[in-house]
């Protein structure tokens, strides 16, 4: 499956001005840790921007044998730069007792699952990608990436941040920067970037609430649950059911997610917000998500997938094209009368996106 379009700028977890107001504001190992993860993410940057200029895509072409496996290979970066570093475990190894390799491991597992079991997709580009990851990656390095090749984790800088292997809704999220750039190719700034966040979070928490066997009502929607320390005011990275509230922290400042259009941020920064913004499409999705009774991802999660995918869907596609789209999709699977196209056309009118 070829790729249509790549990313402009390489997504990564932790969004560049919480690590700037981290490098400004933390302690004296915080700040550093987190200079020294910008310095890193620019350089990603750099090598993705040139990648595009050239018109190589950064995203693996061939087609693989389908293993209907996932396929892994974790390797330990041993606090280096160099990737994808030392191989530690492959598929069907047994675990290393290295808590950050054996939950990298299993949430790769558990992202493949979601993707094969529930929306028929053969791993990240839809053809049998091995899933490769690197722990252990710098000096501390605060922040958790996927490169078009693979994934790659820091391990916190102990303080503000802990392992990025901890919560499996950030490997989910990531991965999924991985199959929109297969798919739709949502262009990495605006509001079409903030869509492209969102997709990442909605999906990372349905790979979470799929490994728990949760229902829409039972899930918490928090995205990065863990990923604080305790020192930390924070209950995530983000919430879906209620942005703007994940943190509020001296440090870390507040939590500056919008969850509706009249509080849309206009901004040089982040790629236009795409990591702010994000907040309105993913209530968006909490709000169908728990309108219908059970499985998120069997309902309005099918909806978001089909939609990634559909071809009318334009890599500059704006929050009103996509919940157009959304709409339309979830009344061609579901019906016109049913639960989930009532539900997808009230959450995207809720958050102001659409006129009711």
């Amino acid at each position: 499956m070829p790729l249509r379009s790549p990313l402009l700028l390489p997504p990564s977890f932790v969004p560049p001005y919480l690590l700037d107001r981290l490098a400004e504001r933390a302690s004296a190992h915080a700040s550093a840790r987190a200079a020294q993860t910008l310095l890193i993410d620019r350089e990603h940057r750099g090598l993705r921007e040139a990648m595009a200029a050239q018109g190589v895509s950064s995203g693996l072409a061939p087609r693989y044998v389908r293993h209907d496996s996932p396929a892994r290979a974790i390797h330990d970066a041993e606090h280096t730069m160099s990737l994808p570093g030392r191989l530690v475990r492959a598929e069907q190894q047994a675990a290393t007792g290295d808590i950050a390799a054996d939950e990298a491991y299993d949430y790769l597992g558990a992202t493949y699952r979601l993707y094969h079991d529930i929306y028929e997709r053969d791993s990240i580009d839809g053809a049998g990608m091995p899933l490769a990851g690197s722990v252990h990656y710098g000096n501390d390095y605060d922040n958790a990436f996927w490169n078009g090749r693979q994934m790659v984790f820091g391990d916190g800088d102990g303080e503000v941040m802990n392992r990025f292997t901890i919560a499996v809704d950030i490997i989910g999220h990531e991965l999924t920067h991985g199959v929109i750039d297969h798919e739709s190719g949502l262009v990495y700034e605006g509001q079409s970037g903030a869509l492209n966040e969102s997709i990442c979070d909605v999906f990372g928490a349905l790979v979470k609430q799929h490994l728990l066997k949760q229902t829409a009502q039972q899930a918490d929607w928090l995205v990065g649950a863990g990923l604080f320390t305790g020192k930390v005011k924070a209950r995530a990275l983000r919430s879906m059911a209620e942005p703007g509230t994940a943190y509020d922290d001296p440090v870390l400042g507040k939590d500056p997610q919008p969850a509706h259009m009249k509080d849309f941020v206009v901004t040089r920064q982040d790629n236009g917000g795409v990591h702010i913004n994000s907040g309105i499409p993913n209530r968006a999705f909490y709000l169908a998500a728990t309108a219908i009774p059970g499985l998120a991802w069997e309902t309005a999660g099918r909806v978001w997938y089909d939609t990634v995918c559909d071809r009318r869907l334009r890599k500059d596609a704006d929050f009103a094209a996509f919940a157009q789209l959304s709409v339309e999709i979830a009344a061609q699977r579901f019906g016109a009368d049913s639960a989930a196209h009532k539900a997808v056309g009230a959450a995207w009118n809720t958050v102001g996106v659409t006129a009711s």
